[in-house]
């Protein structure tokens, strides 16, 4: 791909919608070969941790979506050193999302509206996409994305650690036979209703092989078999106003996934229904997630939190304001960073 940011900012404009296909992309904003290494290992790192090879806790953390360049950047190198100063007793994976489920309408995320002007520029978005996820690769830290509309992840999905299956298509087939393709781990979220046996199907679903419609990386539509993907774990967010946070809730999802002969792992996301959208809550989830795996529950695996710069959200404007959300409201960085430090001191004197 040859084309100029101005080039890409102005192609919506044009009678031609083409976009770069993935392997122009890639060959435009490639990956080095010891990225391609490091990525690897940290999918691994995430393997031991799903197989109880490693008993550190697994931290989801970033914005809610990655909506600027700079304040991705910015919290991404606040990250990498928190991670290093933690990683005895915590894997950080930063969080970041560049598409936006939505419940009716609303932002769809980078990779759709760059500019946020609701005129959408995808030659834009996804660029921007694949730059700042390879920025964020390079200091070192594992990344999550959401995996949205499945096209999209052909664009990204050498970058990845961990991806996650939103509330809203762990019913759906395409993502079942995407999970079963990916090369690296998945949670699969509880449906919005609270009720996990979607996720549960979804996760047998995407362990087996499938024979799926694809486009490959030079645009061509074919039919490509899939492996499947046994690296799958459930992750709660609670549902329709209630939470499945507590000790309780957590046990019956393991009984039920070792009943269905499901990995019984379960990560915990602390926003959403679980926190009733009162993101600050997410604390004091955290803390008592992390009481039940010192009481013994190994199959917590671990938590999801969302976490930005500034403290709560922002009505999408110009200019904004940096580093706070424009779509869910968010933990500040302070709050996040005192936040892992107490988790940290908890499991280590848990050890004692």
């Amino acid at each position: 791909m040859t084309a100029s940011i101005d080039t890409l900012q102005h192609e919506c404009d044009s009678e031609s919608l083409r976009l770069p296909t993935p392997a122009e992309l890639k060959a435009a904003l490639p990956i080095k070969h010891n990225l391609e290494h490091q990525i690897a290992e940290q999918r691994q790192s995430i393997r031991r941790l799903l197989n109880d090879a490693d008993d550190r806790l697994m931290i989801i953390v970033g914005p809610c979506s990655i909506d600027s360049e700079e304040a991705a950047l910015e919290y991404g190198r606040r990250l990498a050193q928190l991670s290093a100063e933690l990683k005895d007793e915590l894997f950080i994976v930063m969080r970041a999302y560049v598409e936006k489920p939505r419940t009716t309408l609303g932002w769809k995320g980078l990779a759709y509206d760059p500019l946020r002007n609701g005129q959408g520029n995808m030659a834009l978005g996804l660029h921007s996409s694949r730059r700042i996820l390879l920025q964020l690769a390079e200091l070192g830290l594992p990344i999550a994305t959401e995996a949205l509309h499945p096209l999209v992840m052909n664009y990204i999905n050498d970058l990845v650690s961990w991806v996650a299956i939103g509330a809203r298509t762990s019913e759906s087939q395409p993502h079942r036979e995407l999970v079963s393709d990916l090369p690296c781990p998945v949670g699969i979220k509880n449906g919005t209703d609270g009720r996990i046996h979607n996720a549960i199907n979804a996760m047998r679903a995407s362990s087996s092989q499938h024979h799926t419609l694809t486009v490959n990386g030079d645009g061509q539509i074919g039919m490509k078999n899939t492996a499947g993907n046994i690296d799958t774990h459930l992750v709660l967010r609670g549902g329709n106003g209630l939470t499945n946070y507590d000790k309780e809730s957590i046990e019956q999802a393991i009984s039920l996934l070792l009943f269905n002969q499901c990995r019984p792992k379960v990560l915990v996301d602390c926003n959403h229904d679980n926190s009733l959208r009162q993101h600050r809550k997410q604390a004091t989830i955290s803390h008592d997630v992390i009481d039940q795996r010192i009481a013994g529950n190994v199959n917590v695996l671990g938590l999801m939190l969302e976490s930005y710069i500034e403290d709560g959200k922002q009505e999408d404007g110009h200019p904004p304001l940096f580093g706070q959300s424009i779509t869910d409201p968010c933990l500040s960085w302070e709050d996040t960073e005192n936040l892992l430090g107490s988790l940290h001191t908890k499991l280590k004197s848990g050890r004692a």
